[in-house]
């Protein structure tokens, strides 16, 4: 029995999405081991769900799985339909996307007994990862909140400042230097991409040493805050600037003030739209209220944001940003609700953002890093990577404070510098080889940072009478 047998008899049921069932749960069964053996060894989730989609990938693509061999173009899946929805012949199409090599392998899957059912597989798993995108973006606002970013202080606004500004600028002059031939745009979109911060991972690692409530991790977490804010708006430029095909000032300032007045608007009539749907839905109960509100205002911002020409990630945060539990007061004390909009959105997580992680491992190519040319671009995106975040500890001006952790404790990328990466590849600004450089990046970096965390900063007792790392308006 061949392989396309083999897989027909798993998926085929007589339902048209079996074969997409089997793809989904082949993902997230990847994602659970991978969860496993990163916690076994003390790593990030993120982590273990992203080396987990690399092997997965390369090794069911070495021994001739095509689904797998679909799975790892990602986008280019979504863009071939799009090209042949509007009548571009389908080998023409996979040319122009893929080159005449890749796009003759390409064709002749399709061209098999299940190709159709192969593309319709990568197509769903797209979706559902950029589902898992949004939720994870809602999620890192819902845990920021304004008025701990403005009681943080100078210290970590400069940090933040210099984390985003450096890597931006040493990367662009690296990756100008080592893919000189390359567009200036995708050099500011290697630099945009380093700038990136995981507070997830940090937040994670402060607490495992015990150091959550020091001085440092203050800095740290409110820092990694604003450098989301940054990097958002930083990539907002960058990829309105790809969108217009031109790097002019006019245009950077242009997407500077609309993602600025998006961000403004949201946060002054997205209370009153809140409260608005409120007092017409007040019939529901306060778990359907919470849950449906809170999903239609993500939705609605994520296209809202897409419509004036930023990510969709954008509008997700900016929902996050703005809901709280206590809009939902006309259901009574919200302190005594059993489950708040992050507790009831945690399902959505669990199950949508592993399948973007898998799947951004997946599509890490590691045939490419037999090119020395790749080897040379990651290591120069590491070292930037590593000295751009370090030097910006030099922004604490505070006596006392540690700045060596605090640079370490910005270093890791995580799932920030991956949704950046795969925004990059859905734009066409990077290929599948300065995509697999810059998640090696990613690894590197979320790899090294626990334990230099834990030598520059000790492990200890919390400091006593310090300030929670939490959302201080609940």
């Amino acid at each position: 029995m061949d392989q396309a047998t083999e897989v027909s008899t798993i998926v085929s049921h007589g339902d048209p999405i079996a074969p997409v069932i089997f793809g989904v749960t082949l993902i997230l069964v990847a994602a659970l081991f991978g969860r496993f053996g990163a916690r076994r060894l003390k790593q990030p989730s993120v982590l273990g769900e992203l080396v987990m989609g690399v092997l997965l990938g390369n090794l069911l693509y070495f021994f001739g799985f095509d689904l797998m061999a679909i799975l790892r173009e990602g986008v280019g899946c979504t863009e071939l339909s799009k090209l042949i929805l509007s009548g571009v012949p389908v080998d023409e199409a996979l040319n122009k996307l893929m080159g005449p090599e890749a796009g003759e392998s390409f064709l002749q899957i399709l061209r098999g007994p299940h190709g159709s059912e192969y593309l319709a597989v990568a197509q769903a798993v797209d979706v559902f990862s950029r589902y898992g995108v949004i939720f994870l973006l809602f999620h890192v606002g819902l845990d920021t909140c304004v008025d701990e970013l403005r009681s943080v202080g100078g210290d970590s606004l400069r940090v933040a400042f210099i984390g985003v500004l450096v890597p931006f600028a040493l990367g662009f002059l690296v990756t100008w230097m080592l893919i000189p031939e390359a567009p200036h745009v995708q050099h500011m979109f290697l630099g945009a991409t380093l700038g990136a911060t995981s507070i997830g991972i940090t937040a994670r690692v402060l607490q495992d040493l015990r150091q959550s409530r020091s001085g440092e991790a203050h800095i740290i977490v409110g820092a990694a805050v604003m450098d989301d804010i940054l990097g958002l708006v930083m990539l907002a430029i960058v990829s309105g600037v790809v969108v217009t095909g031109s790097v002019e000032l006019e245009e950077i300032v242009r997407i500077m003030l609309l993602a600025t007045l998006f961000i403004i608007s949201v946060l002054y009539l997205g209370p009153y739209i809140i409260r608005l749907l409120i007092k017409f839905l007040y019939q529901l109960n306060v778990l359907e209220a919470k849950l449906f509100i809170p999903f239609v205002f993500v939705m609605a911002l994520a296209w809202l944001a897409n419509l004036v020409g930023l990510a969709t990630i954008v509008g997700a945060f900016a929902a996050g940003l703005l809901l709280h539990d206590s809009h939902f007061k006309a259901w009574g004390d919200f302190r005594r609700h059993k489950y708040s909009i992050k507790e009831l959105f945690a399902p959505l997580e669990a199950i949508l953002v592993p399948i973007f992680f898998v799947l951004m491992g997946i599509q890490v190519k590691l045939e490419t890093f037999l090119d020395w040319h790749v080897l040379l671009l990651s290591t120069g995106l590491i070292l930037v990577a590593l000295i751009g975040k370090i030097v910006s500890g030099l922004g604490v001006l505070e006596k006392g404070r540690k700045r060596l952790a605090v640079g370490v404790g910005m270093l890791p990328r995580g799932e920030v510098g991956l949704v950046f990466a795969s925004i990059g590849i859905s734009l066409k600004v990077i290929d599948s080889a300065t995509f697999s450089a810059v998640v090696l990046m990613v690894i590197v970096t979320t790899l090294v940072t626990p334990p230099l965390l834990k030598i520059t900063l000790g492990q200890g007792r919390q400091v006593p009478g310090s300030r929670k790392i939490s959302k201080m308006c609940e």
